[in-house]
């Protein structure tokens, strides 16, 4: 399976996750996700497979689940909002760089609206975990890397979108450096009391600072695990 082939419900159940799938897109529609792009990305990618097994009858609600490790599979209104805003006046991007693997599933809907996903996931039972998942899915266009992301990865960049899926206080200047011109960086930033969803786009040079919704999300930690 390519990652442009139909949706695959695996376990769940076609029916079942079908029907529950096109009622999230419905809530996320009236919630303003506007983007086509952004919401067939979300329908072709099955959630409850990146979720543990225990949890797959609520793949399809909007909120946040466990994964282990003290991390989480983000709400889907926040991972639709947040690839939305990566493609602020643009329908397809190059080369994106995410920064929080996790459970793989943002990093698949990623890479469905983008030609080339690179992904940094420090927690390393994570990164195979999401490795084998997307493998499974038939998804080709991702790289994967266990390792320290609040570096970047310079040797791919630069990148035309930045996507940081856990917090820091405050994104790391050397993120900014690998964000190509017209380039778009997605990050939440703050801290355990007070987080803010943020993007930035670079014009000449220049990262401009956009402001989006309040948020609540893992801390960007450093090292690996």
């Amino acid at each position: 399976m390519s990652e442009r082939s139909e949706p695959h419900y695996g376990r769940l159940g076609g029916f079942t996750s079908e029907r529950s799938q096109r009622r999230l897109l419905d809530d996320l529609r009236a919630k303003g996700i506007k983007n086509e792009g952004v919401l067939e990305a979300l329908a072709h990618v099955p959630r409850h497979q990146f979720v543990e097994e225990a949890l797959q009858s609520r793949a399809y609600e909007d909120t946040a689940l466990p994964i282990g490790y003290q991390q989480t599979i983000s709400q889907p209104y926040v991972v639709a909002l947040m690839t939305q805003l990566l493609l602020t006046g643009r329908d397809r991007l190059r080369r994106v760089l995410e920064i929080g693997t996790g459970s793989g599933f943002q990093t698949a809907v990623l890479s469905r609206v983008s030609a080339r996903v690179f992904s940094i996931e420090r927690i390393g039972a994570l990164a195979e975990r999401a490795h084998q998942q997307l493998e499974s899915l038939g998804i080709q266009n991702v790289s994967l890397r266990h390792g320290d992301g609040a570096n970047g990865w310079t040797a791919k960049g630069p990148f035309d979108g930045i996507i940081l899926t856990a917090a820091p206080d405050r994104v790391p200047e050397v993120l900014f450096s690998q964000l190509s011109d017209q380039g778009v960086l997605v990050a939440p930033e703050g801290n355990s009391r007070q987080q803010r969803l943020l993007y930035w786009i670079k014009q000449d040079g220049i990262a401009i600072r956009h402001q989006s919704i309040d948020v609540v999300f893992v801390p960007l930690k450093s090292g690996q695990a």
